[in-house]
């Protein structure tokens, strides 16, 4: 049978990954795909520049849109990341019939309901299981694997820089700042760091991990999104002391009245199985109804683990070049006419419980006074240390966790309690996520 012809957008350290693997691999690959996916051509920004790959064989150009515009192309992998030049790229390619595999959680994230809708119209597939988790096949899990079951929440680990930042805080006591260029010298930060330590990617991947959960459009604007500047190492060995970790969690849930789509720090206990996840790797723990709690493992970046998630990919739509358009999977795992209007909650009427840290005065009454303002407010106490010894009238670190809450009632008890003469300098809260 014919050969399927691919034309690689990018040969940067995913697109030299996927291009080894399907060379190393070729005879397993073709053996479950039915036929040779051969890299025919491929986009770079300098043609002449010595790779780490091996491109004997293979056209080597600067235009992606000369690959989308190719009649002997079949497939276009874009790996260029961004979502200009990219998103003209696949929707150039969808509009030309070709089928597209994509490993670009923004172009998804924040364009994947008009490509879809054209890969629909177009009757092509768009396939982006790399977009989220690296190699870990966790789309495919979700959209395939528990089709039968009405998903409850999911909750990750997606970004391996914050994972990083956060561990290496956690083991060595070091701070953020020195986290952070411990992880820049590794190779696990960029030296613009601010997509992943602010939330963006982990927001980008969440939206897409929401939408084939729940069925829903793709909604990176109501995401609800922090990053993990602001965590001190002071708040990661308090939260140890209290059986906890701090994780940076990217959370999906189905409430009464909506959907609740955030992306923050959170502290999460010692026994759940994500507090354990360390260093860059990734992990997401999805609930169903039907089969309870599934944990998904492993790299969440790096050449060849996704390349891996890219190869598969690449193998699911050369199984289905020849399936009739109306019968493949959804993209996003639910028929397109099907797609559920269901609102995205604000971040004020999530609930959950808190970590809180502060300064207070060590004298009669105060201690009632908070806890005044906290019964006012509806919000129950579970654990309250205190930090310190000093004279009277000198501050001392105050440290409560709380029962769960609406949002919106902490942020006004929380408004009363930075009122207070009593209360000095900043109110540090951390959400807390029993996942439960």
């Amino acid at each position: 049978m014919k050969a399927v012809n691919v034309g690689l957008l990018g040969l940067g350290t995913v697109g030299s990954g996927t291009l080894d693997v399907l060379r190393r691999n070729a005879c397993e690959i073709r053996r479950r795909a039915g036929r040779e996916i051969r890299v025919a051509a491929a986009a770079v920004r300098d043609p002449s520049r010595k790779r780490g790959c091996d491109t004997g064989g293979i056209a080597l150009g600067d235009s992606p849109l000369d690959i989308a515009n190719d009649p002997n192309i079949d497939i276009v992998v874009e790996l260029i990341g961004g979502d200009e030049i990219a998103r003209e790229a696949v929707l150039r390619a969808v509009d030309n019939g070709k089928h597209v595999v994509t490993a670009n959680k923004a172009l998804i994230a924040l364009h994947g309901n008009a490509i879809f809708e054209n890969a629909q119209r177009r009757g092509v597939m768009v396939a982006f299981e790399a977009a989220v988790a690296g190699g870990i096949p966790v789309i495919k899990s979700v959209r395939e694997g528990l089709a039968g079951n009405r998903i409850e929440w999911l909750a990750g680990i997606i970004n391996g820089t914050c994972n990083y930042i956060l561990s290496a805080m956690d083991e060595s006591g070091m701070d953020f700042d020195a986290a952070l260029r411990d992880a820049q010298q590794l190779g696990y930060a960029e030296a613009q760091p601010e997509f992943d330590i602010d939330g963006i990617d982990a927001a980008h991947k969440l939206t897409i991990l929401a939408s084939i959960a729940f069925g829903i459009p793709l909604q990176f604007a109501r995401v609800h999104v922090e990053g993990i500047r602001g965590i001190a190492a002071e708040d990661i060995a308090y939260a140890r002391e209290l059986g906890h970790r701090i994780k940076h969690l990217a959370l999906a849930r189905r409430a009464p009245d909506g959907i609740e789509l955030r992306a923050h720090p959170a502290l999460v206990a010692e026994r759940q199985l994500l507090s354990g996840v360390g260093g860059v790797m990734n992990a997401i723990l999805v609930h169903a109804d039907a089969v309870g709690p599934t944990l998904y493992y492993g790299a969440g970046a790096g050449g060849e683990p996704t390349a891996s998630a890219v190869v598969a990919d690449l193998v699911d739509v050369v199984r289905a070049i020849t399936t009739d358009p109306q019968n493949r999977v959804p993209h996003l795992a639910f028929q397109p006419g099907s797609l559920a209007a269901l609102p995205i909650l604000p971040i004020g009427e999530i609930e959950t419980a808190y970590y809180l840290r502060m300064r207070a005065a060590n004298r009669p009454g105060v201690l009632a006074e908070i806890a005044r303002i906290f019964g006012d407010s509806g919000i129950s106490i579970d654990t309250l240390l205190q930090k310190g010894r000093g004279r009277a009238d000198e501050s001392v670190t105050i440290i409560m966790l709380t029962q769960r809450t609406r949002e919106r009632s902490m942020d006004a008890a929380l408004a009363k309690l930075a009122a207070l003469d009593s209360v000095a300098g900043e109110i540090v809260r951390i959400r807390m996520e029993k996942l439960a």
